[in-house]
């Protein structure tokens, strides 16, 4: 954990004038569209649930819906995946979870995401399909193969594997070290 926190650390040490002159440097307009951040990321060739995904997380982070991330909501969204307080990163992942808005997040929208995490990262373990059933077999108290925002956030609460499975899977350091130092992506060999 030390390591996790280490880098969470170097990247708030930098300044405000930093992070700005950063964000114009890849967004000379002020304001970041869904195609500047998937190009960011190089998002060619990934699968269509990881463009899925980047979609989704674009579209939480844009908060007034105009379809660009301006500079407010790229330090907020930065400051919440950061900072932010354990309730305020369940409704986060809550929000990112809902992929059609209906306030509650069923088996298949959640194992969407986290497989769409997994085709980023390149890391399939544990399978998807085994987390989304820890986490239903956990947390949804009513059987009813949804989840509530109550029920997720209570529930992830009571259950530390829970809140460390969706730390480590949810984690967006290193797309934020991507945006902020423009490095490019690791791309892994397989042999």
């Amino acid at each position: 954990m030390g390591a996790y926190e280490s880098n969470l650390d170097d990247i708030l040490a930098e300044d405000m004038h930093h992070w700005y002159n950063k964000f114009m440097k890849e967004s000379p307009s002020g304001l970041i569209t869904l195609f500047e951040l998937k190009t960011m990321l190089e998002m060619q060739g990934m699968t269509e649930e990881a463009s899925s995904y980047v979609d989704q997380v674009f579209f939480t982070f844009d908060m007034d819906g105009d379809g660009y991330i301006d500079f407010v909501e790229y330090i907020a969204a930065v400051s919440l995946m950061l900072k932010g307080e354990i309730n305020q990163k369940l409704k986060w992942y809550f929000k990112l979870f809902d992929q059609d808005g209906n306030g509650k997040i069923d088996q298949d929208e959640m194992g969407t995401i986290f497989k769409a995490i997994q085709d980023i990262t390149r890391c399939y373990d544990p399978p998807t399909e085994e987390i989304v059933t820890l986490i239903y077999e956990k947390v949804d108290i009513n059987n009813e193969g949804e989840l509530t925002l109550e029920e997720f956030i209570e529930g992830a609460r009571d259950h530390q594997d829970i809140m460390e499975m969706l730390g480590k899977m949810m984690d967006l350091t290193n797309v934020l070290k991507i945006i902020v130092n423009g490095q490019k992506k690791q791309v892994v060999v397989k042999e």
